[in-house]
């Protein structure tokens, strides 16, 4: 019989290890930083534009810490003068009334000087302020956000691509828009080697590596589409590899989605992934403004819903989840301490080396082996 289709092999967090290198040295000779063009970020962490997750006051306290907080500029906190309100009603329902409840809450107007009122009060506390749009709303949103004083723009959907096709109206032209805007532009998500290749070549600034992987995302049950994020990550590493190359410009990539403790981010980083990008992690925090909860960004669409509110708990301040002290032994807690433990035993003194030097092996029992007594505990304990 002919061959139809070839069935490729995707690997995810759970398949695969970090093989130790043969120099190991101290954590603190390692540093995490990162940069996008000439914002220089000390931890290689971005707060996904969730509503859950990223508020003024949250953004204010990640950006201080040495992350980048991205704005969601289709959400609640733009839509609403008090979104304290509209998040206690979302939080409070029951579970078969959440989506029509979000649903109906996202039919409010994006109001045009919420956009410049949030984007502004970030800056006057001094850090460093991001914002995301899906494309339809860019043209749109993208100038008023620039206008009020954002330094990096994020344009966000499902999948993006630099070729699309409509009908009712022209797709973006991401070269046009950076050209446009005059700030540096992070642009997703994507999954291979040949999407990442061809929106670097519009003169974005960096790559979102992830299709469905999120805690909150149903992506994968409704439309069946999606890539393992190792190998996601590694496809779009090996793209701004070979386009560095031949033109000596880096583009940033950034792992976003499916990292659900510290061995996840290092596993991202060692892929290739210049920074990682967390929601549900994040979610966690005291100061997020879900208290607990958090939703996928798609969850409000209004014909086709793609994500599911989750209840995560609140486990700790943002500075503890970050650097610690950690008080859980399951690596949701001090996720800069295990990178830096983690690049320390493999020789590697920057992200850099440590995605030249960090080697990754198939290992699908990484996990479980030796471990049954910790698995048969979980059990026990319903967990």
């Amino acid at each position: 019989m002919r061959e139809y289709k070839k069935l490729g092999v995707g690997y995810g967090f759970d398949d695969v290890a970090i093989v130790p290198g043969d120099v190991t040295l101290n954590p603190e000779l390692t540093d995490v930083s990162f940069d996008i063009e000439d914002f220089k970020f000390p931890i290689p962490i971005l707060a996904s534009a969730m509503d859950a997750v990223v508020d003024v006051s949250f953004a204010i306290a990640l950006g201080k810490l040495g992350g980048l907080p991205v704005l969601n500029l289709e959400g609640i906190h733009v839509r609403y003068e008090n979104p304290e309100e509209i998040l206690e009603k979302l939080i409070s329902v029951p579970d078969e009334e959440f989506t029509p409840l979000l649903q109906k809450i996202y039919a409010e107007p994006i109001k045009e000087n919420l956009i410049g009122e949030r984007i502004q009060a970030i800056k006057r506390a001094g850090v460093v302020c991001a914002a995301s749009t899906t494309p339809a709303n860019t043209k749109r949103i993208a100038p008023l956000a620039v206008e009020a004083g954002v330094d990096i723009y994020v344009v966000q959907s499902t999948v993006t691509t630099a070729r699309h096709i409509s009908r009712s109206y022209e797709g973006l032209i991401f070269s046009k828009l950076r050209e446009q805007l005059k700030v540096p532009i992070l642009v997703g998500n994507c999954a291979t080697y040949s999407a990442a290749k061809e929106l670097m070549e519009t003169g974005i600034s960096g790559i979102l590596v992830g299709v469905g992987p999120g805690a909150t995302c149903t992506t994968r049950e409704v439309l069946g589409i999606g890539v393992p994020q190792v190998t996601a990550t590694l496809e779009c590493a090996a793209a701004r590899e070979d386009y560095y190359r031949e033109t000596g410009r880096y583009v940033v990539v950034i792992t976003d989605g499916g990292i659900h403790n510290g061995g996840d981010l290092c596993k991202a980083i060692a892929c290739g992934a210049d920074a990682v990008m967390l929601g549900t992690l994040l979610a966690r925090a005291k100061e997020a403004s879900g208290k607990g909860y958090n939703w996928g960004m798609s969850t409000p669409h209004p014909s086709l819903p793609r994500g599911t509110r989750v209840k995560v708990g609140t486990s700790g301040t943002l500075e503890q989840i970050l650097f610690g002290p950690s008080s859980v032994t399951d690596g949701t807690q001090n996720l800069i301490g295990a990178l830096r433990l983690a690049m320390s035993m493999c020789g590697a003194k920057t992200i850099r080396e440590f995605h030249e030097q960090a080697r990754l092996i198939f290992a699908p029992s990484i996990k479980t082996e030796g471990k049954q007594l910790q698995i048969l505990q979980r059990l026990r304990a319903g967990i």
